[in-house]
């Protein structure tokens, strides 16, 4: 089924073997000082090992004082080059093309990031910074053009295949290319020509200095989706303009930070997404046009193909998800590809905090250079208590490693907590992963007990040497009276499907199981209402996660009341007190729904303290946190074994 996205293209003179793109996804874990350190070329080198035919790294900085991250890549000394040539040397060893992305970020970084206040076309500040850049004078903007130029020459010399112009995203060339950053009245600012003069002075720039045959891809947001910002048909004549200037190829994406839920899409986005818009893009010019934009599956990205939308096809956080995807689907392995699941809280949910990033589905993700699954040098007998996503990632790991893994789950499905939070709206991608880590366990042929919990006297009989405790959590029900009324239900019964709420529901807890429910509820044509005590719900999401879900809520018209709290439940009413103990009544109400949170579930651990040799507890039955944490414990566990 699949033959596109195995086909070779030229971008360029540069021949890349297939379509599968990785594009630039800031990670932060280079030096300070921009140089590579092995961490860096490890996580690159996975991608070149698994087949990608084109990795772009992240966005290089030309000069430290552009850059909108602590830890970002660059290439603004010749020191610099000698590491990014260890990089390159080592991706050209596993037949993919890298090339490097330069960048300035203009308004779109800050001075507790680079020291100096933002430059940027005009003195407006980014909605998302809040401080105001610094206007840049006519002098200023060549001397950054010609630090483009040179940076390329220095990616030449470091042995990069081509160079990325970034042209979108909101950063300092798209800055000048959009109205909505661009208020100037002079050669750069205005009309579209003169907007679009930074971008082709910094092409023009690039050739004089890396030669006309050093090939140059442009980023571009084809439409910024924000008020006031470039559209699909300004970008379409700017695609001409670019490729009249020599541009090899064009990287179609869309967003600013203002619209950062499309840069990195959650679940709730639907898969490939921006392709029509880059099939736009694709109709007026003649050169290699690459899309972006929730592609998490190679059958997506055939299909992209197939319909002519795009040539090549970029999917970063699949490449997160799973380095080695392209291989595996060359191979027909489909059921061993680990999908992105869209949840952010790895890669963007670390990113915006500076973090370095990881992956929920894939703890080996960025730690390629330090962790290696081998296999024990000692086997040994492994009792996992617990079939959640952390006891089954346990479960696979210490397989992997040789042991004999025995996987006790007292229900009768494998999933866990992690069956309910694929049941609300644009979750349902997270079975995914459910099904990948049952998929293993079977092809490693784990032992698996369901309806089974284990207990005391199994391993006194089994006599392991290691049990692994991945009991999780169960839901905390306050003492508010009425709670055991008979319309009074758990959350995870109503996902689980085990308990029918009537037409009026009122939901008690405003955090991502309480709202997501809330949304599930109301996506089935009932009426609900959210009572959370603090000033708002989903404190702690992710803000793209939170952008959509607080977007369905409103469009299911589900009422939400913060700052409240629940005094009595009654058999129609729930009363509830604002602040200042004001109380009022919820009448009507056929359904309580109870989503306050949950507590850890751990007898086990003690109980056989000094029992076994080695026992070890992991995710939320130490505390009750998100999946990363989870997963990656579990992960982990498997391998101190």
């Amino acid at each position: 089924m699949l033959k596109r996205v195995f086909e070779p293209m030229k971008i360029g003179n540069m021949e890349v073997k297939n379509r599968f793109v990785v594009p630039p996804m800031v990670v932060n874990f280079v030096n300070e000082d921009g140089t590579a350190n092995e961490r860096f070329i490890a996580y690159i080198e996975e991608k070149a090992k698994g087949g990608w035919g084109l990795i772009i790294p992240e966005n290089y900085t030309m000069d430290p004082n552009a850059s909108g991250f602590v830890k970002l890549p660059g290439l603004w000394n010749d020191e610099q080059i000698e590491s990014h040539k260890e990089l390159t040397d080592r991706v050209h060893k596993h037949g993919a093309k890298i090339v490097v992305q330069i960048n300035h970020a203009g308004r779109q970084t800050a001075s507790m990031i680079t020291g100096v206040q933002p430059v940027a076309p005009s003195p407006i500040a980014d909605p998302t910074i809040g401080e105001t850049p610094k206007e840049l004078a006519i002098q200023e903007i060549k001397e950054i053009v010609d630090k483009f130029g040179d940076a390329a020459l220095r990616a030449k010399k470091a042995g990069f295949d081509g160079v990325e112009i970034h042209g979108s995203h909101g950063y300092l060339i798209n800055q000048f290319m959009s109205p909505f950053s661009n208020k100037r009245t002079d050669e750069y600012g205005g009309n579209i020509q003169n907007r679009a003069r930074f971008a082709l002075e910094v092409i023009e720039n690039i050739k004089k200095k890396a030669g006309e045959d050093f090939p140059i891809i442009y980023r571009m947001s084809v439409n910024e989706l924000v008020e006031g910002g470039l559209i699909t048909e300004d970008s379409k004549v700017i695609a001409m303009m670019l490729e009249e200037a020599g541009v090899n190829a064009i990287h179609a994406t869309n967003g600013v930070y203002a619209s950062a839920q499309y840069i990195i899409p959650p679940a709730a986005v639907k898969h490939a997404w921006s392709s029509d818009i880059t099939a736009e893009i694709k109709k007026v010019v003649s050169i290699p046009v690459i899309t972006v934009g929730r592609v998490n599956d190679p059958l997506i990205a055939e299909s992209i193909l197939a319909s002519e939308k795009a040539d090549l096809v970029s999917m970063g956080r699949a490449s997160l998800a799973d380095p080695h995807l392209p291989n595996k689907a060359k191979e027909g392995r489909f059921e061993d590809i680990i999908h992105c699941i869209g949840c952010l809280q790895g890669c963007a949910g670390r990113n915006v905090q500076q973090l370095p990033v990881k992956c929920l589905v894939n703890p080996m993700t960025g730690n390629e250079s330090e962790i290696k699954i081998e296999e024990a040098k000692a086997k040994k007998k492994v009792l996992i208590a617990g079939g959640g996503v952390a006891g089954m990632e346990a479960a696979i790991v210490a397989s992997k490693r040789g042991h004999e893994v025995h996987l006790y789950e007292k229900n009768s499905k494998l999933g866990g907590q992690w069956i309910l939070a694929a049941v609300p709206p644009s979750k349902e991608e997270l079975n995914t992963l459910t099904v990948w880590q049952k998929n293993q366990l079977k092809k490693l042929d784990v032992n698996i007990y369901l309806n089974t919990s284990l207990t005391e006297e199994t391993i006194e009989n089994m006599k392991p040497d290691v049990v692994i405790v991945a009991t999780g959590a169960k839901p905390f029900v306050p003492n508010i009276p009425g709670k055991d009324l008979d319309h009074v239900v758990i959350a995870n019964d109503v996902l689980a499907g085990l308990k029918d709420t009537g037409t009026n529901v009122v939901v008690i807890g405003g955090g991502l199981v309480g709202a997501e429910t809330a949304a599930h509820l109301a996506n089935h044509g009932k009426k609900v209402t959210i009572i959370e005590m603090l000033p708002e719900i989903v404190k702690d999401g992710e803000p793209a996660v939170k952008h959509f879900l607080f977007k369905d809520l409103e469009q299911n018209k589900v009422q939400i009341l913060t700052n409240t709290s629940v005094k009595e439940i009654l058999n129609n009413t729930v009363v509830i007190a604002d602040q200042e103990e004001n109380k009022s009544k919820l009448e009507n109400v056929d359904t309580v729904v109870m989503a306050i949170g949950s507590r850890p579930v751990n007898t086990l651990a003690k109980k056989i303290q000094g029992k076994v040799e080695k026992v070890i507890t992991i995710g939320d039955a130490v505390k009750v946190r998100k999946a990363l944490e989870a997963v990656e414990e579990g992960f982990r566990a498997g391998l101190q074994i």
